[in-house]
């Protein structure tokens, strides 16, 4: 199968996917948060298919790879899915019971940040043609420490911070907020065991840690 190929497939079964989790639990395709946010989640995703399908095919290639060799990644990512599978059910039920009032500005504002951090992670994907969907060393593998590397060591997971911890507003559920929040532990157990790696295998990435100081928030940690 062509690369093209996978990747229809992947965009095809994902937004079928995504979408089942959204609508079904809310008893209607009137739901217009989902909509809303499943085109916030599929329009980059497609631009970002297309861009680098042309420009860094390699980088496709890697994202596609989805299995962990790490044991302790493996079941941060069980737990993730687990998480995952929860956080968007809920939003659905929300809707079809009528549990949350957000006003619109709110939804509105959360779907906002939810696509800039999705413009992060294309920012980090741009800049670092090693960004894998997996933890993992390859043989030619640089530090990257320009671009979205130079003001935190893991930019993919703080555009992926961002984009979990306003998914249920955007939803337009706080009742999802609980489960949404549990991600952080997640990518921060998934940043340090992955850190741990790259110091054993990545030449150079312990002195890029100790220019680059902070790992997830400029600033704060």
């Amino acid at each position: 199968m062509s690369l093209k190929s996978k990747l229809a497939l992947r965009f095809l079964l994902g937004f079928v996917v995504f979408g089942a989790l959204l609508f079904i639990p809310a008893g209607s395709l009137r739901f217009w948060q989902g909509w809303a946010y499943l085109m916030v989640w599929f329009v980059p995703t497609l631009f970002v298919f297309g861009y680098f399908c042309k420009h860094d095919p390699q980088l496709i290639e890697r994202r596609l790879q989805r299995k962990e060799k790490v044991h302790e990644q493996k079941l941060i990512m069980k737990f993730a899915f687990v998480t995952c599978l929860i956080g968007y059910l809920l939003p659905g039920l929300d809707h079809r019971f009528g549990w949350s009032h957000l006003p619109l500005w709110l939804t509105i504002l959360s779907q906002a940040f939810v696509l800039g951090g999705w413009l992060m992670v294309f920012w980090v994907l741009k800049a670092n043609s090693f960004a894998a969907a997996t933890i993992r060393v390859e043989p030619d593998q640089k530090v990257i420490s320009s671009g979205p590397y130079r003001i935190v060591r893991h930019p993919m997971y703080l555009g992926a911070s961002v984009m979990f911890l306003f998914a249920p507003l955007a939803l337009g559920s706080y009742f999802a907020l609980p489960v949404f929040a549990l991600f952080i532990p997640i990518i921060v157990f998934r940043l340090l065991n992955e850190e741990k790696v790259l110091r054993q295998e990545l030449p150079g990435y312990a002195e890029y840690c100790f220019h680059t100081r902070f790992r997830l928030i400029p600033l704060v940690w």
